[in-house]
């Protein structure tokens, strides 16, 4: 399959040569993406010096932060207007494992989305906190009984997509960011009843850089689900 990794930044100058080295050494025929948010630590420029040594490594540069769930949405597009079959999407600081990419390929020539699941098997998790890997947890509980979805880890961001159940969601109606944007990807595909299988991964956290997670982002997932619940009853989606 046609494959496309995606992968937002900003400010991940410190980890963008080996998500690069990982994800596209091993796999030469595989595409990478990176959608840079103007990051002031300039990531851009490695990732420019970086396209001399690698011809499927692609940058894209945004004007400045404009939130995960939007970089994604133009990674799709971009993805879209280029026939990619198979569209990945993975956080840059590495705790997504790049040798995990083509197992989820893998899978989705019997699947239309792939999550990369933390919880599918017990937890899988790697340096979080309690208090953290708590919160987690139980933000992705409340998600499937207010939502109803089958989904153990719905805010997952190590997905794997086949292109033509993309073009079916309208990409242009998603608002969402972080947390909440995974959540309302994965709703808009069940409720497309696509075939969306978890497969397990160790979900390690990031040892460089700093996390982007807010309370923001926290509060808009909590009220996403109740917004997906109620366009779920009135057939809005």
């Amino acid at each position: 399959m046609k494959t496309l990794v995606i992968s937002p930044t900003y400010n991940e100058r410190k980890n963008i040569q080996s998500l690069v080295e990982q994800v596209l050494g091993p796999n030469p025929d595989y595409h990478l993406l990176v959608v840079d948010d103007n990051s002031p630590d300039k990531t851009a420029e490695k990732v420019k010096e970086l396209q001399q040594l690698y011809p499927n490594l692609h940058l894209e540069e945004r004007p400045g932060k404009a939130g995960l769930g939007t970089a994604y949405l133009f990674g799709f597009q971009w993805a879209l207007d280029r026939h990619f079959e198979a569209i990945v999407q993975m956080d840059a600081d590495l705790s997504h494992d790049p040798k995990d990419v083509p197992r989820l390929v893998a899978e989705l020539e019997k699947h239309d989305l792939v999550i990369g699941s933390r919880y599918v098997e017990g937890v899988s998790v790697v340096n979080w906190p309690i208090r953290r890997l708590i919160l987690s947890y139980g933000a992705n509980l409340y998600s499937r009984i207010i939502t109803g979805m089958p989904i153990n880890d719905a805010t997952g961001g190590f997905k794997a997509w086949r292109g033509s159940l993309l073009d079916t969601i309208r990409l242009e109606k998603v608002r969402s960011q972080g947390y909440s944007f995974q959540i309302e990807m994965n709703f808009r595909a069940w409720r497309l009843e696509a075939s969306i299988k978890e497969e397990t991964i160790i979900f390690v956290d990031r040892t460089i850089g700093e996390s982007k997670m807010s309370k923001s982002i926290m509060y808009e997932a909590i009220w996403m689900v109740w917004r997906l619940r109620i366009w779920k009853l009135f057939g809005w989606i």
